[in-house]
């Protein structure tokens, strides 16, 4: 009997892999409205108004030293942060198939984030190079999406919003050489969207990812964005709100990767 229960535990434990099979069940409550948003936010993408990019690229980066040869070094080397997380995060990832759906994208998405951001930020004077830096953020941003989907409405929801928001998000990113407007409703929009989710309680069975601390360090990235110039002032010339963006960008990560934590493996009930 025993023996039999220890083979049952182990099936089980292969069971949300077999799971995370797309379902084509009709929509629920919850799913009608993600739906919407969806919808919302797709014709405001295509409708609104076009944001020349042209107008809105002026490069303001305050901290613009070299170091060991590298220009703008805090710039750069602080997306190495990115990177760290994301592999991080992929590490984690292997001793979890019941991750939610998203949390390889988000951990890629770093990984690139790192590698796109450092070409930009070694010479941000061309704006062309704008496009590698969205690139890996439009990946990352569809796994954060997705896991905020996958932990409060249902796995396919996240599943679904894993893949159309990284198709969106990478044509934004593409069409932003010239129009800003989808870019802006991709991250924008989609914060929103992260937002709501997370007031939202969580879906049974779900993970219990800390949707509130990945929104508040990005919202702590965009604080530091804006005051590149007053904190470096502020530090006396040590370091920039550019760089802090950064780092507290890649914290985002932490949430995510702290639910992922290494499960023991007496923690299985003994049988009764």
């Amino acid at each position: 009997m025993l023996r039999a229960n220890h083979h049952a535990r182990e099936t089980d434990a292969l069971l949300p892999s077999v799971s995370r099979r797309f379902s084509f069940a009709p929509p629920q409550v919850r799913e009608k409205y993600l739906i919407g948003a969806l919808f919302v936010l797709t014709l405001v993408a295509l409708l609104a108004p076009a944001l020349p990019a042209s107008a809105w690229h002026i490069p303001h980066f305050v901290d613009t030293r070299t170091w060991l040869g590298v220009p703008n070094a805090g710039d750069v080397l602080s997306n190495l942060a990115f990177l760290a997380m994301g592999a991080w995060g992929l590490l984690r990832l292997r001793a979890h198939p019941d991750a939610p759906a998203g949390a390889g994208c988000l951990f890629v998405g770093l990984i690139l984030t790192c590698i796109g951001s450092c070409i930009y930020h070694l010479d941000p004077d061309a704006p062309q190079r704008l496009v590698a830096d969205r690139l890996g953020m439009a990946v990352a941003f569809a796994g954060f999406l997705g896991i905020a989907a996958s932990e409060r409405i249902s796995v396919r929801a996240g599943q679904a919003v894993v893949v159309l928001v990284t198709v969106a998000g990478l044509l934004a990113a593409w069409v932003a050489r010239e129009n800003l407007t989808p870019w802006v409703v991709v991250q924008f929009g989609g914060m929103a969207l992260a937002v709501g989710l997370a007031l939202t309680r969580p879906r049974p069975g779900a993970l219990g990812v800390s949707l509130g601390g990945v929104i508040f360090f990005y919202a702590l990235a965009k604080l530091f964005e804006l005051g590149d110039v007053t904190i470096f002032e502020a530090t006396g010339h040590i370091v920039s709100g550019h760089t802090l963006k950064h780092l507290a960008a890649a914290l985002a990560a932490w949430p995510v990767i702290r639910a992922l934590r290494p499960v023991a493996t007496g923690s299985v009930p003994s049988p009764r």
